[in-house]
C-alpha cells in the first residue's frame, strides 16, 4: 500500500519523470498539425528559410509552451485550493476564482492595455485574488466552509461574473468584444515568446510559493487544531496559499481566456496515483498540468482541421462529466 507521505527523493524522481514526459510532449505537439512539417528540414543548414522553420519555431512552440504553462497554473492551483479546502471538488473554474480573473482580463484588453504587457497577468490575478476571498467569506459560517457552500457560492460568482463580462462586451466596441468573446472561449491562437515569458514567470512565482507551504498545508488536511498545535501559523499558510493560487489562475486566464476543470482533474487523478502527499501533488500537478493542456490543445487544432476548436471546449466536454461522477460519489459518501 502506497505510503500517504513521501520522501523528498522520491517527490523530486516523480517530478524529473513528469517533466520528461512534458519535454517529449512539447516536441511531439510541436510536429503535430494539418500542414505535415519536419524538423530535418526546419532545423537543417537552410532551415531559417524554410516553410518549416516558420511553421515550426514562430507558430507551433510558442502556442505549446503557452498551452504547457497554462495547464500548469490551472492545474497547481486546483491543488492548492483542494488541500487548502480539505474539498475534493475545488478547482478554479468551479469556485468562480477563473470567471474574477476572467471579468478583470477583459476590462483591461478593453481598456487598451496591450495583450503582452505584464498589467494584464496583474489585474487578472486581482481580480482572481478578490474573488477567492468573496467565495471563502460567504461560504464560510461557523468558522468553516463547507463543500457545497462553496460549490453554491462558486455557481452564483460564476454567474456574476458572466454578466460582468457581458456588461465589459456591451460597453466594448464590435471588434473588441469579438476578441474578448473568443478570448473567453479559452483559445491558446496568440504565438508570441513575448507572451509565453511572462506567463511563465507569473507562473514560476505562483508554484514556488506553493510548493514552500506544501508541508503545512499536509498538516492542516489532518485538522486545524492539530495543525495549530504543531506550530503552523494556520491564517499566515491560508492566505500565503490563496494569494499564490490567484496569480496562478491570473497568469493562465490572463493569456488564453477560460479553460475550465483543468484544476479538477489533473490533481485528482494524480492523487489517485501518488497519493495526497501536497509536497508531491503540488508539483507533479503543475508539470502533470502542462501536459495534460498541451494535448488538449493538440485535439483542439487538429480534430476539425483546418477549422479549430477553442481549447476550453475540449476541457469542458472532457471535464463536465468528470466533475458530476466525483460530484456523485461525493454526495454518496456523505450519506
Amino acid at each position: 500500500m502506497r505510503p500517504a507521505y513521501v520522501t523528498r527523493r522520491h517527490t523530486i524522481r516523480v517530478t524529473i519523470v513528469l517533466a520528461a514526459l512534458l519535454v517529449l510532449s512539447l516536441v511531439l505537439a510541436a510536429g503535430i498539425g494539418p500542414v505535415a512539417v519536419s524538423f530535418a528540414r526546419a532545423f537543417g543548414a537552410d532551415g531559417a528559410m524554410t516553410t518549416d522553420y516558420a511553421i515550426i519555431v514562430q507558430t507551433r512552440i510558442p502556442r505549446v509552451l503557452l498551452a504547457a504553462i497554462v495547464g500548469a497554473s490551472l492545474a497547481a492551483a486546483g491543488a492548492g485550493f483542494q488541500g487548502l479546502l480539505a474539498n475534493p471538488l475545488a478547482d478554479p473554474h468551479v469556485l468562480g476564482v477563473s470567471g474574477g480573473a476572467a471579468v478583470a482580463g477583459a476590462a483591461a484588453l478593453v481598456l487598451g492595455v496591450d495583450p503582452v504587457s505584464p498589467l494584464v497577468p496583474l489585474a487578472a490575478f486581482l481580480g482572481a485574488l478578490g474573488t477567492v476571498a468573496g467565495v471563502v467569506l460567504v461560504a464560510r459560517t461557523g468558522g468553516r466552509t463547507t463543500p457545497h457552500a462553496l460549490l453554491l457560492t462558486g455557481v452564483v460568482t460564476n454567474a456574476l461574473a458572466a454578466a460582468l463580462i457581458m456588461l465589459v462586451n456591451a460597453i466594448a466596441s464590435y471588434r473588441e468584444a469579438q476578441g474578448v468573446l473568443f478570448w473567453m472561449m479559452g483559445a491558446l491562437s496568440t504565438q508570441s515568446y513575448g507572451l509565453v515569458a511572462v506567463a511563465g514567470a507569473y507562473a514560476g512565482v505562483g508554484v514556488v510559493a506553493l510548493v514552500r507551504h506544501g508541508s503545512a498545508l499536509n498538516l492542516l488536511a489532518a485538522g486545524e487544531e492539530s495543525a495549530a498545535s504543531l506550530g503552523v501559523e494556520i491564517e499566515r499558510v491560508r492566505r500565503a496559499v490563496f494569494v499564490a493560487a490567484a496569480l496562478l489562475v491570473g497568469a493562465a486566464v490572463s493569456v488564453s481566456g477560460m479553460i475550465s476543470f483543468v484544476g479538477l482533474i489533473v490533481p485528482h487523478v494524480l492523487r489517485l496515483l501518488l497519493g495526497p502527499d501536497l509536497r508531491l501533488l503540488i508539483p507533479a500537478s503543475f508539470v502533470g498540468g502542462g501536459i495534460f493542456l498541451v494535448w488538449a490543445d493538440t485535439l483542439a487544432r487538429t480534430v476539425l482541421a483546418p477549422a479549430e476548436l477553442p481549447v476550453g471546449v475540449v476541457t469542458a466536454l472532457l471535464g463536465g462529466p468528470f466533475f458530476l461522477f466525483l460530484l456523485r460519489r461525493s454526495l454518496r459518501g456523505s450519506r
